[in-house]
């Protein structure tokens, strides 16, 4: 009786996000998601590395990693690779050899968001070409209110990321401002 009551699993999928260039913030965001999804714990091997400690190598021995003796190390050594391969997954063809050879998960996230993320000087240089096109928006005459829309949406998420003090309300207030400033023409009825 009591295998009755119990609901079968649901059973949910979800596509890997794929790393874009120049779009490592976004991507961070949702390859985080994905993971903790998936199992709160890989998350946790990003973060902290691994969890179950292998012993070094003594000398003379090469650099492969031991076999596990343990239970405790087998599950850690499972648990790093399945955090590898999801983000292995998430990397471009273009790019995968430059980062399949990196020896862990916290290792190979470092490695990404060196690679991805950009310097300071970047990030401050894409911020300021952001702002520009901002303050700067505008649309074509034949551009439908639509796709003119989604376009000022995707700049504004854009902004949200990378200038923390900019506010959805202060963006939604400047929106209503450029696109009467700016000539975007509303459907007459």
């Amino acid at each position: 009786m009591a295998e009755q009551d119990i609901p079968p699993p649901t059973i949910t999928a979800m596509k890997i996000p794929i790393i874009k260039k120049g779009e490592y913030d976004i991507w961070s965001m949702r390859i985080r998601q994905y993971i903790c999804h998936t199992d709160h714990n890989l998350w946790d091997v990003i973060v902290n590395g691994d969890l179950e400690e292998e012993p070094a190598p003594t000398t003379g021995e090469t650099s492969a990693p031991p076999a596990p003796k343990t239970a405790k190390q087998l599950a850690a050594r499972r648990t790093q690779e399945r955090v590898k391969s999801i983000l292995l997954l998430a990397i471009p063809d273009e790019y995968l050899l430059k980062f399949h050879n990196v020896a862990d998960a916290k290792s190979l996230w470092e490695a990404i968001k060196s690679r991805f993320g950009g310097n300071v000087e970047s990030k401050k240089m894409q911020k300021n070409v952001l702002k520009h096109q901002f303050e700067n928006f505008s649309t074509a005459s034949n551009e439908s209110l639509d796709k003119a829309y989604d376009r000022f949406q995707k700049l504004i998420s854009q902004l949200e990321v990378l200038v923390p003090q900019f506010q959805r309300k202060t963006l939604t207030r400047s929106s209503l401002e450029v696109f009467l400033l700016h000539g975007v023409r509303l459907p007459s009825s």
